[in-house]
């Protein structure tokens, strides 16, 4: 018999494009500060985080330039599209990603959001390093030799 998925935990907004552009080093969970307009208008997946990042600033991550459409119900009292969100992480992590964004050439990208089992917006964010051309082309050439691999493995058994 086949598990039943949790209607609860789902993907709202994926950042696929990161992990060609960035060569992510490690990833934390954090929580996000969000209106009510804004979560019923994630429940509808009515989201981006392609173009979006994450700062250190006043001792506070911020998640910036984030899209969450507004959602029509709420009349006046909707939200802004593009606000800054407030992240919610713990003091030794924030420490470590502040630590983290001060290397040369480090930064925070948000990789997913998503809702977690008990329904809270959770988003996943990578400390991560620009690639440069030739490795997004070694990257690349990696990933068509894996999928040759795995063609020929299949035609020879």
């Amino acid at each position: 018999m086949a598990e039943k998925s949790d209607p609860n935990s789902k993907l709202i907004a994926e950042n696929r494009r990161a992990r060609y552009d960035y060569a992510i080093e490690d990833t934390i969970e954090c929580g996000i500060v969000l209106a009510g307009s804004e979560v019923k208008s994630l429940r509808t997946g009515q989201s981006a985080i392609t173009e979006s990042y994450a700062s250190v600033e006043g001792g506070e991550l911020w998640l910036i330039n984030s899209y969450i459409a507004t959602y029509m119900q709420a009349g006046v009292f909707g939200h802004e599209e593009r606000r800054r969100r407030k992240l919610l992480v713990s003091r030794r992590e924030l420490a470590r990603l502040h630590q983290a964004v001060g290397r040369e050439g480090m930064t925070l990208i948000p990789l997913a959001m998503y809702f977690n089992e008990r329904g809270r917006v959770k988003v996943r964010i990578g400390i991560a390093k620009g690639k440069k051309l030739a490795d997004k082309r070694e990257t690349e050439a990696k990933r068509d030799w894996n999928r040759q691999k795995q063609r020929l493995m299949k035609q020879n058994g």
